[in-house]
């Protein structure tokens, strides 16, 4: 890779101020919809149309080009790379110019744009044509630029300073990006050569040098290495791996059912500094005498045995075996209604009936290896063990496995800040016995609010519910002493206090109304809805 083109390649789009903000107000939010959705007729009229009154705009020329994956005159492509030139495009093999004929892509280049708990930025990121340019079915070899799932993998990363981090199965490179943000060093692994040279290309053309690319499957090139945060998206799709399937190097990791994910969480602690992070999509199976959460935490039960592991799972979604199966087909270019699609479509189903397959459940796994100490959990948030005046005194270890199928609540910064929210605060109440916990003052999250229901002209709600706008967007439902008690969560007054004031107004027991509301309390500060008092 030539640093020299690449520094010449960003200063022209720099110049053609190829962002995303702009080149969605080249064709508006209706094309930028419609090209989402596969379909780019709606960006071809309008950018059309703007060529009438305006010419070849480069930012135009760049975008049709590199984005609807189409042809633009020679002359037109030159005048927009000015500083590259054709050549330069040529070697760096984004384009082919047959002589006299328009010049054609030979990869998807496009603006990225990102907030997170640090602040707001943009690249520009490589990869191979998609479907809609190629017009056809995707290569096995094809590398995935930025999709649902990097996104929803770069959201949910904890926002934390740490020294060293590894994305396992880098793809374009778009999660070492994301943690180049956080992290002094960065390794960055995939079993595609192709992969990795453009991850490369895509750290160069930004500007991010602290990143080593290795060649090799999972964690083989990593013997003996370990880092403070390992973050993946693997290969987890399900595929039948039989001969006329196609096995996407950027999504099938080769193994049978959901064995790649479950290879993943059994070995991510071996490569884990202590108290260090794992993070990482993925699919599990239902089966028919076995629940998919279930099977995730034998798995994180099986690590266990080895290595002192925490996790939370949180399943996202669920689909039953036909849905997956189309989900994939459809992914990989095939369309339906198609021989080639109902051919794959049963291949699929045979392998599912083969396990006693009910659905697949997707989502996120976080991991974290060693354990917790009291006096890190009271203090600031722990990744060793600390020697207390009576020896290494563990906290109870967070395994927490829960289905959140609903929609996320507003995270304009991604759900890591929250995560690592929950993650805190949990650490924090399970370090308290009751009798330490009634001694301290909570107050509500700031984007909690409550809800009451009534039935016409009744004084007293038949509901009430706390709603939480960001995190995971739960809602709670509330008996009267626990929404009194939230109510008067302002940090003023301990939890003892509040608790004795209601079980007062309420005429009930004290000790038995503390017995009740405290495995709640425990619950709204784990969600961080409830937070320690400043």
């Amino acid at each position: 890779m030539d640093a020299q083109q690449i520094e010449r390649l960003r200063t022209d789009l720099s110049n053609a101020g190829y962002t995303v903000e702009r080149v969605r107000g080249l064709w508006g939010e209706t094309a930028d919809a419609a090209l989402h959705r596969g379909n780019r007729v709606v960006a071809v009229r309008e950018l059309d149309a703007r060529r009438g009154v305006l010419g070849a705009e480069p930012i135009a020329t760049i975008a049709t080009l590199f984005i609807l994956g189409l042809p633009v005159p020679a002359d037109d492509l030159a005048t927009a790379l000015p500083t590259l030139g054709l050549d330069g495009a040529v070697a760096l093999g984004l384009i082919t110019a047959p002589d006299d004929a328009p010049v054609l892509p030979l990869l998807d280049l496009r603006p990225y744009a990102w907030v997170d708990a640090f602040g707001s930025g943009a690249w520009w990121i490589a990869s191979d044509l998609g479907e809609l340019a190629l017009g056809h079915e995707l290569g096995e070899q094809h590398v995935l630029g930025v999709g649902g799932a990097s996104m929803t993998l770069s959201g949910i990363i904890l926002p934390e300073s740490i020294g060293t981090a590894l994305d396992l199965g880098t793809g374009c490179g778009i999660q070492a990006l994301h943690l180049a943000r956080i992290a002094d060093r960065v390794v960055a692994t995939d079993i595609s050569t192709r992969a990795l040279e453009l991850a490369a290309m895509n750290a160069a053309l930004n500007g991010v040098d602290s990143i080593e690319f290795r060649l090799g499957s999972m964690f083989e090139p990593l013997a003996g290495e370990r880092f403070d945060r390992i973050v993946s998206n693997p290969p987890f799709v399900i595929t039948p791996r039989i001969e006329g399937v196609p096995n996407y190097e950027y999504r099938d990791g080769g193994l049978v059912g959901d064995a790649l994910v479950e290879s993943v969480v059994l070995g991510a602690a071996d490569h884990l500094t202590e108290g260090g992070i794992a993070q990482f999509l993925g699919n599990w199976e239902y089966r028919d005498e076995a629940d998919g959460l279930e099977r995730v935490a034998g798995w994180v039960d099986a690590a266990r045995q080895t290595d002192e592991v925490e996790a939370w799972v949180v399943e996202r979604d669920f689909q039953d075996p036909a849905e997956y199966a189309e989900t994939w087909i459809r992914d990989g270019g095939t369309r339906q209604g198609t021989p080639a699609f109902e051919r794959l479509c049963a291949a699929w189903l045979d392998d599912f009936a083969a396990r006693d397959v009910t659905g697949v459940g997707f989502g996120y796994v976080l991991l974290r290896r060693g354990s917790v100490s009291r006096d890190e959990a009271l203090g600031t948030p722990a990744v060793n063990t600390v020697e207390g005046s009576s020896g290494s005194v563990s906290i109870e270890p967070m395994l927490r496995f829960e289905r959140q199928h609903s929609q996320a609540g507003s995270n304009a910064s991604g759900l890591g800040a929250h995560l690592a929210a929950c993650v805190t605060a949990r650490d924090w109440e399970a370090a308290l016995d009751d009798a330490a916990l009634v001694a301290e003052r909570l107050t509500l999250a700031g984007d909690i609010t409550e809800e009451r229901h009534y039935w016409p002209g009744d004084e007293h709600p038949t509901a009430m519910l706390l709603r939480q706008g960001g995190g995971f967007g739960r809602t709670v439902q509330l008996g009267t002493a626990l929404a009194g008690f939230v109510g008067a969560c302002d940090g003023d007054l301990s939890t003892a206090a509040i608790v004795g004031a209601i079980a007062q107004l309420t005429e009930v027991d004290e000790a038995a109304l503390l017995g009740e509301l405290l495995p709640q309390i425990r619950r709204l500060i784990d969600d961080a809805i409830l937070l320690p008092a400043p």
